[in-house]
């Protein structure tokens, strides 16, 4: 579904990303694990269409997008959820959702769809018109998270959904995760919780300072001494 070859990445004169390659298939949640700084954010943002690759390709379902503008890749079915979630936080729970479906046209589709994202998520339901700034942390995530799937997308971009959440709340959201991958959309999720990632990821690759180091299913991942040592808190 998703191929990056050989991509590299600058800021400026600092290179970020050297030489990433991986693969991802349709169905399926890999994620990727690393540090702090070592460029998992700069990867998702480059699929998304946020900075653009200095070399390499990236492939979507047969055609490549790198270097092609974000709108035009919501388009092609990618939704990336940002770190920190950026929500619109002068506009309620309602508009955010909305503004998720802003290249959408089929209006009945929509609808099913703002149903498919209160089911998922109750608690937005119960605060439709209230301002997104008056959220909690968790709420926001869901909204984030809302918003994106409102897109339709066929593959899912998470960035740190678990980051500054309580651990029940974060339970929740995984568990949220794993419902939108089962109901068809695939997911690439980046997540400094390498325990929580692992435990419902099919596959996973590890990225020290802008190269990947280690690839593998996640249980293989899992039962690394080197993985445990440096993601896992040893054994």
């Amino acid at each position: 579904m998703l191929q990056i070859n050989n991509m590299n990445v600058y800021y400026g004169n600092i290179q970020a990303l050297k030489g990433v390659s991986l693969e991802i298939t349709e169905g399926e949640i890999v994620t990727l694990i690393g540090a702090n700084g070592a460029g998992k954010s700069t990867l998702l943002k480059t699929i998304s269409g946020l900075l653009k690759p200095k070399q390499g390709e990236i492939v979507f379902e047969g055609e490549s997008i790198g270097g092609k503008v974000a709108q035009a890749i919501v388009k092609k079915g990618i939704s990336h959820v940002p770190e920190g979630r950026r929500v619109f936080s002068n506009m309620t729970v309602e508009e955010n959702l909305e503004l998720g479906a802003y290249l959408r046209k089929d209006k009945q589709g929509i609808r099913e769809d703002f149903e498919n994202v209160y089911q998922l998520f109750p608690r937005l339901f119960e605060r439709k018109k209230q301002q997104a700034g008056t959220l909690s942390g968790g709420e926001q995530q869901m909204l984030a998270m809302g918003r994106a799937l409102m897109a339709r997308p066929r593959l899912l971009l998470l960035d740190e959904p678990s980051m500054g959440l309580a651990p029940l709340l974060v339970k929740t959201i995984f568990r949220i995760i794993e419902e939108i991958n089962q109901s068809g959309t695939t997911i690439l999720l980046v997540e400094q919780n390498a325990n929580m990632a692992l435990s419902i990821a099919h596959r996973a690759y590890v990225i020290e300072t802008g190269r990947i180091v280690s690839a593998g299913t996640a249980e293989e991942l899992n039962q690394s001494d080197q993985i445990r040592n440096a993601y896992l808190g040893g054994h």
